[in-house]
């Protein structure tokens, strides 16, 4: 199967492929966490969160949440920083989102009029 040509089709999307070939070692998952970083320094976090997701890099993926937080994208934060797991960081998003979910539904329920 041809990796490279699969994640190549997908590469502007918001995906995770899963393949199941043999595992990384030690040395491998270092060099991509290493790439990983050099990407987001650079500012290519979605590149970067690809790498960290790969890997299971929990500092890397937590960073990238911290990144979504302040780009206010309050439920990708909340996913990295659950797959991280960095539950410190995910559990006041938990509330965050809680509020604006009570919020859409008070809307939703309040008269027309």
């Amino acid at each position: 199967m041809d990796y490279k040509k699969i994640f190549n089709q997908h590469q502007d999307e918001n995906v995770f492929i899963k393949t199941t070939s043999s595992p990384m070692d030690g040395s491998q998952k270092a060099a991509l966490n290493r790439k990983g970083n050099m990407l987001f320094n650079a500012g290519k976090i979605e590149e970067a969160r690809r790498i960290f997701m790969t890997t299971g890099y929990s500092d890397g993926l937590s960073r990238i949440g911290d990144y979504y937080k302040s780009q206010n994208r309050l439920l990708e934060a909340l996913r990295m920083y659950w797959i991280a797991p960095d539950r410190s960081k995910a559990e006041p998003l938990f509330a965050q989102v809680a509020a604006v979910v009570k919020d859409l539904i008070n809307q939703e329920e309040a008269p027309n009029g």
